[in-house]
This record gives C-alpha cells, structure tokens and sequence, in this order.
C-alpha cells in the first residue's frame, strides 16, 4: 500500500509566500518607474514579474495539492501537481517572452526620448532583490526535492537576468547618446528588452520540458540501473527481468518482474518481496512504491548432447547363411 504524502514543508510555504508578495511589489515598482521613466526595457521586466506573481501563486496551490494523500479517485496521489505547476509557469514565461517582443519593436519604429537617470537606480534594486529571492527557494527546492518551487527559483533568476540587461539597455540609452553622438544608440532600451526575452524562453523551455516528461511518465533512465542493482542484490531473487519507473511529484513509482526459484512457496516469495522493498526503499528514498511481479526462475539450458550415428549395417548376401562370430 502507498505511503500518504508528507505535507509541505513550512519552509518551502513560506519561501513560495514571500517570492509571491516580493514578485508583486516588485512588479508594481517596475511597471511605475517605467511608464514614469520613459523606459521600455522597465515596462517590459514589469510584465515578466507579474508572470513571475502569477507563477509563485501556481506553485504555492501546487505545493498544497501536491500533499494531499492518495484517495479512491486519485489511488498514486497527487504527486503530479508539481509538474503541472511547474509546466504552467513554464507556458507564463513563453507569453512574457512574447510580450516583451511585441512592445520592443513597437517601440524601435517610434522616436522616443532616453529614459530617466533614477530608472538606473530601480533597476539595481529589484536584481539584488531578485538574486536573493532566487538563492532562498532553490536552496529551500533542493533540500525537499520540490520541482516546482525549482521552477519558482529560476523564475525568480529569469526575473533578475531581465532586469540586469534592462539595467545594460537603459544605461546605453542614458548615456551612449552624450558619449559617442550617436542618437540611435537611444534604442539601447529596446534592444534590452529583445535580449531579456530570449533569456525569458530560454528558462521557459528549461522548466517545462522536464515538467511535460514527468507529466508523459517519461523513464527516469538515471534511476533504473541503481533500483536494478539494489533489488538484484538480495539473496533469493534470480533476474530482475522487467523494470519500469515513473516520475510523480518529489518521488518515483516502480515496477518490476523477480524471477525467483519455482519451488519456493506462496509464503517465501510474499517475504522475499518485503525485503527487496525494504532495500531499495534504503538506499533510494525517493522510491514512494514499489509494486513487485513474481515469476519463476527458467531453468539454465545445457548444450544439447550430439546424436549417437546409427551402427553400420550388416552385410548380407541372398542364399548364404550369416557367418558365425568367430572366437
């Protein structure tokens, strides 16, 4: 039977809590400094933090579902709702992506003056912010194995990737003007945003491809030759001939085929199940189930022995007696 799933950890919670309200108010600050400070690239890393918002709000729900414990309609779990969470935020970032193109060229075809001096000072304070926000949930991810506050964590590292080019674009346009006399170099702001959305669809591919493999049960080829070595390790199983693996949530669902010896009883071989599972459950805890098939062990075929040629007729003549054996 199924273990229940454990509830979140307060921490990851409160790490998913704080990046959701920080994403809000920092988004919030962008999206007025920008309109305010004439700044494209601003607006734009605006409209990645409230992506940013949106996706915090998934993966926070995520989390809670996540740990609920298996039911009559649900019998694995709700393990998966982590790789929707985390394929979610990934399709947000795509459509940021997108966004931020649009308006960027929009804003090339269309004289505009350099942005403000103070957008600078906006820009650095929302990628420390950022960076720090990024460092408490990864650490907070890889401690309890979480895919989707990971995918919170990079969306929190995109957001600070954006807001550093921004920060690039929107100095080019201040001051590359004044310094070379060269009046496109205004556009430096739009060519930040370009840059910062490639960053954006770069991340959100690597989000939600791992996402959509777990979602498609695709094999976690990693896992399979450690659970195989594991489970062939203990005294009494023969092969382990079939072994599949699946990923939900923070952890993994396994099946696998023993062959065993075929006189061993009903009862043997239920007690030899227990303690194939209790090893790889040891030394792999990520391994939630473990549903094992017991078949009986083939017996090893030897090399077939070569016929015996027949004995070589006798000679026999029509009208004579066989000669008699001579002694």
């Amino acid at each position: 039977m199924q273990p229940p799933d454990k509830p979140p950890p307060r921490a990851l919670l409160r790490n998913t809590l704080i990046a959701l309200v920080a994403s809000i108010l920092l988004a919030l600050g962008k999206l007025v400094a920008g309109l305010l400070g004439n700044s494209t690239a601003l607006i734009a890393d605006a409209v990645e933090s409230l992506a940013d918002a949106l996706g915090s709000l998934v993966v926070w729900q995520a989390l809670r579902v996540s740990a609920r414990p298996p039911d009559d309609n649900h019998p694995y779990g709700y393990g998966k709702a982590e790789a929707v969470a985390a394929l979610c935020v990934g399709i947000l970032l795509f459509v940021a992506a997108a966004l931020i193109v649009v308006e960027s060229f929009q804003q090339l075809f269309t004289p505009h003056s350099p942005p403000a001096v103070w957008t600078l000072i906006v820009l650095l304070a929302v990628i420390l912010i950022k960076e720090g926000l990024f460092r408490l949930l990864v650490r907070g991810a890889k401690c309890h194995a979480s895919s989707a506050a990971h995918a919170d964590a990079w969306h929190q590292r995109s957001d600070a990737m954006t807001s550093l080019a921004a920060f690039l674009g929107v100095t080019v346009a201040i001051w590359g003007p004044r310094a070379t006399g060269i009046p496109e170099l205004v556009y430096a702001d739009e060519v930040a945003a370009l840059i910062a959305s490639g960053v954006i669809a770069i991340t959100a591919r690597h989000l939600a491809r791992p996402a959509l493999l777990e979602l498609l049960d695709a094999a976690p080829h990693d896992l399979l030759p450690s659970v195989r070595q594991h489970a062939q390790a203990v005294p009494g199983v023969a092969l382990v001939e079939k072994l599949t693996a699946r990923k939900s949530g923070p952890g993994h669902l396994v099946d696998m085929h023993l062959h065993v010896d075929p006189t061993m009883t009903v009862a043997d071989a239920h007690a030899l199940q227990g303690r194939v599972k209790a090893a790889v459950r040891a030394a792999i805890p990520s391994v939630r189930t473990l549903l094992i098939h017991v078949e009986p062990a083939e017996p090893k075929t030897s090399a077939p022995t070569p016929p015996t040629p027949p004995a070589p007729p006798t000679a026999f003549m029509p009208g004579h007696a066989a000669a008699p054996p001579s002694h």
